[in-house]
């Protein structure tokens, strides 16, 4: 660990400590230290810039509610497991909706209408990434945007640091193949 990173350590830390004694002034220096990183995250899972600044909302109101559960380690890892659980309740819920829908659209015998429509021009990793499974996508989300270490991943996902490993070098070779194919 370099000089840096451990004054970087440090003042994380001294923030974090901070925030859970309710400084105000706190919290407004994790907001600009993660808001770019977590909506990059939120952005390349979701594809939708809407939708991710709304997730992103939802994730710092969730940190002010439960920043006193943060008790030792990574900060970093614990705000993208955070972040993450956002991530799956959206998708959750998302899924609820849709079948919600299609359940009304069949009492009324219409077909299912179309939701949430975009006019967002998306680029080309977007694509791709929209043709990955989802636990693909948010582990390259969580090793690339999120900056965690393959040790802060596996840590994360509780899986050796192999298989960590070994999962992130299939994602990428699984994400070049569909790029080339698109090319």
């Amino acid at each position: 660990m370099t000089v840096d990173d451990m004054n970087e350590t440090d003042k994380l830390t001294s923030i974090v400590a901070r925030c859970q004694d309710g400084s105000e002034e706190a919290f407004a220096e994790l907001v600009d230290m993660f808001s770019g990183s977590c909506y990059g995250y939120f952005y390349r899972l979701t594809g939708n810039r809407q939708v991710s600044d709304d997730l992103l909302s939802d994730l710092f109101i969730r940190l002010v509610e439960k920043i006193g559960t943060f008790k030792h380690g990574s900060f970093k890892s614990w705000l993208f497991r955070v972040a993450s659980n956002i991530f799956y309740d959206y998708l959750r819920n998302k899924q609820r909706q849709k079948k919600l829908l299609e359940g009304k659209a069949e009492r009324f015998d219409e077909t299912s209408p179309k939701v949430g429509h975009e006019f967002e021009m998306r680029d080309e990793l977007q694509v791709a990434l929209d043709k990955l499974d989802e636990d693909t996508v948010d582990l390259l989300m969580m090793r690339y945007y999120s900056g965690m270490s393959f040790k802060e991943l596996s840590k994360h996902r509780s899986e050796p640091i192999g298989t960590t490993l070994a999962k992130v070098r299939r994602a990428l070779i699984k994400l070049r193949k569909i790029m080339r194919k698109d090319e």
